[in-house]
């Protein structure tokens, strides 16, 4: 089946979230669908229901919320796996159900002691069943870049027969070339006698570096799906990167010929969501959105620029959204001109709390004047990571250190709607401290796995923002907290960490409680 259009299928939420330091919140995964959904893909993959209680409701979740992009689950050729699968999504308006198998024979012999002829009859019973639930139904050979050709065409066309409307050949370990990879998907091309009843779909992994060359010589060679992650995230070295394939496919229109429905003026936005809500920097120099992508620093460069800026740039800031100029607000600007700045940067007043984003601007603003667009975007982040059911809020805290003795700290937090405070010395910095007094307080349990701290915007003024991994009870949990102040942003991110562990809690007990009834 062939089309003039690549469909876009975005596996940020499953292949992406699964790879990362620590799980995202179903808040956070929402958030991320809408800003999908916003860019334009045509499916996104939000999650392997069948893995976890917490996949199930997040899947569920945005399966309930997302009408414009087809929501997609991931099943092994299992029947329960497709089951849940189906129980999550049916909440949709219309959904995939994307099930899959190893083909390779390293995995059919190492890892499913089996037959190749019983992995074929798995796949075939797999779509039979995901049929029963949904007309559109995907399925992949794991590891097809290193399967024979003439195993991937027999499963393929068994696949089709028994009623899958996409097929995918992914490259999952990155082991394929460019020329390699295009062979593969040209046999399945020519070779399948009913492969003009399915859509080819590619997801190539980046471990050689050549995911995004293996997917656009995949659409030369007649494929017209590509599974992609925003930023390129995803297991060991990552995906094929959204905003590499489209942008290509987009500039180099003179040999494609096809195009994406994607809204590219999207681009720049939702990458740096997904940065900010995953806790996944951004390399400076990752093509397209790395913040050095369109910084010209050699004179011959800057000189061609001023005279052309087609003499070293392919395509504009522009086009994905990137604003060059730079708003500012003060104390006196009032709801409505923060309202208004959040629209010229193209967010929706349903996707935050004006009156919490209000509230911290203005203390951001009496803090350090002018509040910026980067400032304002970086508060609105942190609004979308915070939950109304928080238990413990930070109220009030000092620290000291002076040269050559230990620092102090004072603390006092709203715990469960009750003050409490605590004093803290002996800290190896103020920073420790304050940590030192909010555990005392919450009698939390925890290990400190990683400390980063960025700074959100330009010159001595800008915001610090800190993101912390920690580990409670073998699970892994991120913070974030954003102020002027570095020992403050630390003690938010801390606060931040410890209520994600308290929502883990509940959702333990709720799950005990349903059992033992």
């Amino acid at each position: 089946m062939r089309t003039d259009q690549v469909i876009i299928f975005d596996t940020t939420l499953r292949d992406g979230e699964q790879a990362l330091k620590a799980s995202l919140t179903v808040k956070e995964k929402l958030q991320i669908a809408f800003a999908l959904e916003r860019l334009g893909v045509d499916v996104m993959e939000v999650g392997f229901p069948v893995s976890s209680r917490g996949d199930f409701e997040s899947v569920q979740t945005i399966a309930k919320h997302i009408k414009n992009s087809r929501v997609c689950g991931l099943s092994r050729a299992i029947d329960k796996d497709i089951d849940v699968a189906a129980e999550a999504l049916r909440v949709a308006e219309a959904f995939r159900i994307h099930t899959f198998i190893a083909t390779s024979a390293l995995h059919v012999e190492a890892k499913l002691k089996k037959t190749f002829d019983d992995v074929v009859d798995m796949a075939i019973n797999a779509v039979k069943r995901a049929r029963r639930y949904t007309d559109d139904v995907e399925f992949s050979c794991e590891d097809a870049g290193r399967t024979g050709v003439d195993n991937i065409c027999r499963v393929v066309e068994a696949a089709i027969k028994a009623g899958a409307t996409t097929v995918n050949i992914p490259d999952t370990v990155g082991y394929c070339l460019p020329m390699e990879y295009g062979n593969i998907i040209a046999n399945v091309m020519n070779r399948v006698p009913n492969i003009d009843k399915a859509i080819v779909s590619v997801h190539c992994h980046n471990d050689l570096g050549m995911a995004t060359a293996n997917s656009l010589t995949a659409i030369q060679n007649g494929a017209r799906q590509i599974e992609c992650t925003i930023n390129g995230i995803g297991e060991r070295a990552g995906n094929t990167a959204l905003e590499e394939v489209v942008m290509a496919i987009k500039t180099r229109q003179d040999l494609f010929a096809i195009d994406t429905r994607i809204n590219t003026k999207e681009i720049h936005r939702v990458s740096q969501m997904v940065s900010q809500l995953c806790n996944m920097p951004i390399q400076p120099n990752k093509a397209i959105v790395g913040s050095n992508a369109f910084a010209h620093s050699s004179g011959i460069h800057q000189d061609g620029m001023v005279k052309n800026k087609n003499t070293y740039e392919i395509l504009s800031p522009e086009s994905i959204g990137l604003k060059k100029e730079k708003l500012n607000l003060t104390a006196r600007s009032g709801r409505a001109a923060v309202k208004n700045h959040m629209e010229a940067m193209g967010y929706q007043e349903s996707e935050y709390d004006l009156d919490k984003l209000y509230t911290a601007f203005l203390t951001l603003a009496d803090k350090k004047g002018q509040v910026f667009d980067y400032d304002l975007e970086a508060l609105a982040f942190i609004d979308m990571q915070q939950g109304d059911e928080d238990r413990l809020h930070l109220d009030v805290i000092t620290s000291q250190m002076m040269s050559h003795l230990p620092a102090s700290a004072f603390v006092q937090v709203e715990l469960d709607g009750k003050k409490y405070s605590e004093v803290s010395n002996g800290g190896n910095g103020p920073v420790d401290a304050v940590f030192n007094a909010i555990l005392k307080i919450t009698q939390i349990d925890l290990v400190m796995l990683n400390y980063n701290l960025t700074a959100k915007g330009e010159g001595a003024e800008a915001l610090g923002q800190v993101d912390i991994v920690v580990e409670h009870s073998g699970r892994r949990f991120h913070g974030v907290g954003l102020a002027t102040d570095i020992v403050e942003a630390s003690a938010r991110a801390l606060i931040h960490a410890i209520n994600a562990i308290y929502r883990s809690q509940q959702v333990a007990d709720i799950k005990s409680s349903k059992v033992a009834n």
